[in-house]
């Protein structure tokens, strides 16, 4: 019998969620500096917002007919894909808060 539990498509052994729980409460969120959460869904927001403004510019240059079709089709799907993770994530903090909200005190 093995220890893993599968999270969404991926199986995450004990040992490996403990390695991520001691890495998140040491800091050892890239950059992060594990003190501060805002900042870090912050860059995440900046980088999605820069994904899309690469696809908006990879866009216009294909319509100007200076861009490349395979270029153009790697940026939106890169945007695309950054949007989704984005509402999923969002989906997901907001099922938590609304757990949170629904415990007894």
């Amino acid at each position: 019998m093995t220890n893993a539990m599968p999270i969404g498509g991926i199986s995450i052994g004990t040992s490996g969620a403990i390695k991520a729980y001691q890495s998140v409460d040491s800091g050892a969120i890239a950059g992060s500096g594990g003190h501060d959460f805002s900042a870090l869904l912050n860059r995440a927001l900046e980088g999605v917002v820069s994904t899309g403004k690469q696809a908006d510019a990879q866009a216009a240059q294909a319509i100007s007919g200076h861009g490349d079709l395979t270029s153009v089709v790697t940026a939106v799907s890169r945007a695309q894909l950054a949007l989704q993770t984005t509402v999923a994530v969002r989906d997901r903090m907001i099922q938590a808060y609304q757990d949170i909200i629904k415990m007894p005190i």
